[in-house]
């Protein structure tokens, strides 16, 4: 009787989980809804909107560099003793940039930003529903979504393909500077080799994804932080539910990408 009685639990708090799970989704397409509304809609918020592009753009160019630059250094270096062996040094080029660009440069770095845009946003905007920041703009006739939301949605989805680019270019030169030091390459003739290597069916769908990557991210801690509750504690949940979300959601869309663009443009 206990056993069964363990059983219909266990399968009520399933039940109760991925019925949770849908309704997220749900609300989270209805959130997402209403921006494609209002991001048409006047006003527009040029001056906030350009104020969070700096905002997030300043605020994230050092963990870029530095993730890019070790990027390059890290898989370099990890790479090179197995070309070595069969004496394909003089591909490293090739391989590190179409790798970085196509796949590990905006991965990486868009889970960077994740963790350091989306939590910002989620604890930002949690922060204003808690102490009703949110309900007072409500209540003297200002827009809070349009002023709130859609101008982070929209400055990460500027700002991250730009950060991606910028985390790939310094991934690049960390490669180039390993490449100079062990293998006696200079960087003119490293670059040149990156350049014959990449093609616009590498470029095109990299930076593609990561418009989608910078919508997701802003999109997720929007969404966490705009419904906000519970207090403080709430807003400590909301920053790291979008964290963890952003990120799940940052793989199914490069998933997606990849499967796409190996039909359009046979990767």
């Amino acid at each position: 009787m206990i056993t069964h009685w363990n059983d219909m639990t266990t399968s009520l708090q399933i039940f109760n989980t991925i019925k949770k799970f849908f309704i997220e989704i749900g609300e989270l397409s209805y959130f997402a809804g209403r921006f494609f509304k209002e991001v048409f809609t006047k006003p527009f918020e040029f001056k906030e909107l350009l104020r969070q592009c700096y905002n997030m753009g300043n605020r994230s160019l050092l963990l870029v560099s530095i993730t890019g630059f070790i990027l390059g250094l890290v898989f370099t270096l990890q790479s090179r003793p197995t070309l070595m062996e069969f004496g394909a040094e003089s591909w490293m080029p090739s391989m590190v940039s179409i790798s970085i660009i196509r796949e590990i440069g905006p991965v990486i770095i868009a889970l960077i930003c994740a963790g350091k845009i989306s939590s910002g946003i989620g604890a930002e905007l949690g922060s204003m529903r808690v102490t009703e920041q949110i309900d007072a703009m409500e209540v003297s006739g200002t827009n809070p979504f349009k002023f709130l939301v859609v101008t982070r949605i929209m400055a990460a989805t500027l700002m991250i393909p730009l950060l991606i680019i910028y985390g790939d270019a310094i991934a690049l030169f960390g490669s180039s500077l390993i490449e100079n030091l062990k293998g006696d390459v200079s960087f003119q003739l490293y670059f040149n080799k990156v350049f014959d290597a990449i093609k616009f069916s590498d470029i095109i769908p990299a930076t593609i994804k990561s418009i989608f990557f910078g919508f997701a991210i802003g999109l997720v801690g929007s969404f966490k932080g705009y419904n906000c509750t519970n207090g403080t504690v709430g807003v400590g949940e909301a920053s790291n539910s979008a964290v963890v979300y952003t990120s799940l959601l940052l793989f199914v869309i490069d998933f997606i990408a990849v499967f796409i663009s190996d039909i359009f443009f046979e990767i």
